[in-house]
């Protein structure tokens, strides 16, 4: 039980900081001599890291659900950013899995991954809202996820990153890049638990206490987030991800 607890906190927390959950679950057991979660488990820990995100935001989707006309346009910019990750997973699908198994580049793709947080303190402070957000933004927005579908390079972190070059403010940025992940880590968790159905895998009692640490501590990570972000950016994170990267690429 402890060994689910132990990857649904991990889970939790690289999933919404912007430090590479992918990145994490490929370095962790390659440091630590560990074995990753296994289909069942990690299946499980997408669906509580969407419920954490899912009930953090619940307000935004409570406006959605009125399906009104700004519910409809935000819908609408969700969808169009959701395309670009669902069309290139799928067309390199065998390319991503065969660069899970090198941790070593896992490592480079992670310090890529600090010096593109680092780089946003060079942006000038937006100040648009999410309201404002056009189709062309979500496209690019949509794209920066897309890049983090290679194990190291943090979702969160690429998304907040692209609004931020747009014009968005900070918390503004975030709010619509976790937004935009639902689709994603709804997809990601589904499509494992068909894979665990079909092989006629069964679920453990444990992993139902590794997605509810996933679920709690998602949730304290995206409001840990918002909250530094306001304060002092993504400069910490872009640190961290540099920083441990190079340890992993050294030591690896």
């Amino acid at each position: 039980m402890l060994n689910a607890i132990f990857w649904g906190i991990i889970q939790g927390l690289t999933e919404f900081l912007p430090i590479s959950s992918s990145g994490h679950l490929v370095l962790i057991p390659a440091l630590f001599d560990r074995e990753a979660p296994d289909l069942a488990t990690s299946a499980m820990l997408h669906l509580g890291t969407l419920a954490a995100v899912l009930v953090y935001f619940r307000s935004d989707l409570a406006r959605m659900a009125t399906f009104d006309r700004p519910a409809r346009k935000l819908i609408t910019l969700i969808l169009i950013g959701s395309i670009p990750a669902a069309v290139l997973g799928l067309t390199f699908e065998d390319q991503i899995e065969e660069l899970v198994s090198d941790p070593v580049v896992v490592s480079y793709f992670l310090i890529l991954t600090g010096l593109i947080l680092l780089a946003t303190t060079l942006l000038r402070p937006g100040d648009r809202t999410m309201e404002q957000i056009d189709p062309k933004d979500s496209i690019v927005i949509g794209f920066a996820q897309s890049f983090a579908l290679i194990p190291g390079i943090s979702r969160s972190g690429m998304t907040i990153s692209a609004g931020m070059a747009r014009g968005l403010e900070k918390t503004e940025a975030a709010r619509f890049a976790f937004l935009l992940g639902i689709p994603v880590i709804a997809g990601a968790g589904l499509l494992q638990m068909i894979e665990v159905i079909s092989a006629g895998e069964s679920i453990p009692a444990e992993v139902w206490v590794g997605m509810l640490a996933a679920a709690v501590s998602g949730y304290a990570a995206i409001a840990i987030l918002l909250r530094m972000l306001t304060r002092v950016g993504l400069a910490p994170f872009g640190i961290y991800c540099v920083a441990f990267g190079a340890f992993c690429a050294v030591v690896l």
